[in-house]
This record gives C-alpha cells, sequence and structure tokens, in this order.
C-alpha cells in the first residue's frame, strides 16, 4: 500500500498565492505518490463567529479551488469534514488524554486569542485537538504543513504516541512533509511576516481570485531592502520573498532567477514578476468557473463516502482499545 497523507484549509478569508504555493501546489505534486486525502475543514471555520450562508457558499468555493488547482478525485479524497461525523467523535475521545498546558502553549491561540485568552472561545482553546483527529483518523504518515502549523503536528504527534502506549497499538504516527522552497510565502507589505488571509493590509496578499490590474498593483507596491541586486538574501528578506515567488511560479532554479535579473532593477523585476503572477493565475480562475454546484456536490459526496469508511474504521479500533465499545 502507498502511504497516506491528509491536508485541508478552512473556508475563511481568500486564499492567497501563499497558500497556493506553500500548500496546494505540493498537494498536487504529492498525489501521484501518495494516497491522498484533502479536506475542507469547516468545523474549525466555526472556532470564530461565521455567517452561515457566507460559510456555506465559502466551503464550496474552496472545493473548487482544490479542484482548479489540479487536485484530482480520480486520484484524491476530497470531502467536507463535517460530513464525516468521525472527525468530532475521535476530537472528544483525544481531548480526554491531552492536556491543559500543551493546548496553553499553542501560539496560534495566543495570537488569536489577542491577549485576553480569557474571553476566546473553549472551541479555539481546543481546535488543536480536532486538528490531530483529523490527521490520525486516517492513519496518516504524511502531513504537509507550513512552518506556522508545525506545533499543531508535534501535538498530534504527541497524543498519538501517549494512546499508543496507554491502550495499546492504534494510531501511526505522522511525519510533516515541509517543501524546501515555499513553505512560508511573506507578506508584501511585510516580509517578517507570512501571507495571511486575515492580513489587515490587503496590499499584502495575492488572493487567488484577484483580477490582473489588483495583482500588478499589489506586486507595484510590494517593498523592497536596500541595495539593488535581485538576489536570495536572508538579510534582505523583501527581494527574497518576492523571487521566491518568482520562482515557484515559473519553475526556473534559484541559480536562474538571479541570472535572469542580473544587471536589471527593481522596476523591471516587479513588472516581469506581475506579468507571470497574472499569467499563472488567468487559466486557474477559468478552472474555478467550470464547476458548477451540482457536479460539485457529487464530488464531494463521494470523497465523504470514502473518508468515512477509513475514519470508523480508525474511530472502532479506539473505541475498543478504551473498553467503549
Amino acid at each position: 500500500m502507498r502511504e497516506r497523507i491528509f491536508s485541508g484549509a478552512q473556508p475563511t478569508g481568500q486564499l492567497h498565492i501563499g497558500n497556493y504555493l506553500g500548500a496546494l501546489k505540493n498537494w498536487v505534486e504529492l498525489q501521484d505518490d501518495y494516497e491522498s486525502i484533502f479536506c475542507i475543514v469547516n468545523l474549525h471555520a466555526i472556532t470564530l463567529p461565521q455567517d452561515p450562508a457566507s460559510l456555506r457558499k465559502a466551503t464550496l468555493d474552496l472545493a473548487r479551488i482544490y479542484l482548479a488547482a489540479g487536485v484530482d478525485p480520480a486520484k484524491s479524497t476530497i470531502f467536507i469534514q463535517s460530513d464525516v461525523p468521525q472527525h468530532a467523535e475521535l476530537a472528544w475521545t483525544l481531548s480526554c488524554i491531552a492536556r491543559m498546558g500543551e493546548l496553553e502553549r499553542m501560539t496560534q491561540f495566543k495570537d488569536k486569542g489577542k491577549g485576553n485568552t480569557e474571553r476566546a472561545g473553549v472551541g479555539l482553546f481546543t481546535y488543536p485537538i480536532l486538528m490531530a483527529s483529523d490527521i490520525l483518523l486516517y492513519q496518516t504518515d504524511l502531513v504537509p504543513v507550513g512552518q506556522d502549523q508545525k506545533q499543531h503536528l508535534e501535538l498530534t504527534r504527541d497524543l498519538a504516541e501517549r494512546f499508543n502506549r496507554d491502550y495499546g497499538e492504534t494510531f501511526k504516527v505522522p511525519e510533516p512533509y515541509i517543501p524546501k522552497a515555499g513553505a512560508s510565502i511573506k507578506s508584501l507589505q511585510d516580509p517578517e511576516k507570512k501571507m495571511s488571509k486575515s492580513d489587515e493590509n490587503a496590499n499584502g496578499s495575492i488572493f487567488l481570485l484577484d483580477d490582473p490590474d489588483t495583482i500588478t498593483k499589489k506586486i507595484k507596491r510590494a517593498v523592497t531592502d536596500s541595495g539593488t541586486d535581485i538576489t536570495f538574501d536572508e538579510t534582505r528578506p523583501a527581494i527574497t520573498n518576492l523571487l521566491t515567488i518568482f520562482q515557484l511560479l515559473t519553475g526556473k532554479t534559484g541559480e536562474e532567477c538571479v541570472a535572469h535579473f542580473e544587471g536589471k532593477g527593481y522596476g523591471h523585476f516587479k513588472t516581469e514578476l506581475a506579468e507571470v503572477t497574472v499569467e499563472f493565475l488567468k487559466p486557474f480562475q477559468a478552472r474555478v468557473k467550470e464547476y458548477d454546484e451540482e457536479s460539485l456536490k457529487a464530488i464531494l459526496s463521494a470523497g465523504a463516502e470514502k473518508a468515512r469508511q477509513i475514519a470508523a474504521e480508525t474511530l472502532r479500533s479506539v473505541y475498543k482499545q478504551m473498553g467503549i465499545n
């Protein structure tokens, strides 16, 4: 049997080029070599208040983006998290072996709590357990993650090892897959921060459904570093970030990118990067519109059925080990 990978994204905010380069692009490449399970994690979305109608629409729109990016339902299982009730069931079981201190150390809880964690929802505190459930349900071997999710995967591994130790071998302990390039695309306005769906400054992110004029303006306004050379340099994070985007969109090597822009200025570089980005996203945006609701729901329904079969087998084993049934 091939090794299995699992990953997912929340249907909140707009996906940006960093999400594509750091996640979706890798999913597409990995699905040829691994049994691939990709989920729209809508239960994670409700850790913060959502408009119900908007959440339903965003959930289907995100599925369209998966498909447009090249996630193939003939190769991969694609489904909506809430269509597989075992996610929530296993999350409760894992919450009974998780420890308060582990969750209190999660940096994303502190960030999203915005300094007032006493008033934060319990779901915001415990959602790393639901994330662990998502992964462990499918006996996952490999989890494509960005650097910001590495801490959550470490918790998942800890919970799997603890359960296996206390109740008997039940879960595979998953390993991270972190790409060498593009794992953390930075904001165009602040290269010290990652590009984010929730950035208050929309100019910091190139969204996958941005129109050509918007993309061009955002890239032209992107901050740069002192100096004139267009090279990969850790001491010049802004230009390194832009050059990384160019490299990943064109498929060139780092050396080819540097040679290509040798002797050219920032203005020329930004113009060419904008053109490359627009041309890359044009066919992607056309594919997003190809999936009507009926065909989309058929793909998601078939994916959920496959996912439920795997998830149910894992949950039966968990309950048996714990003496629940």
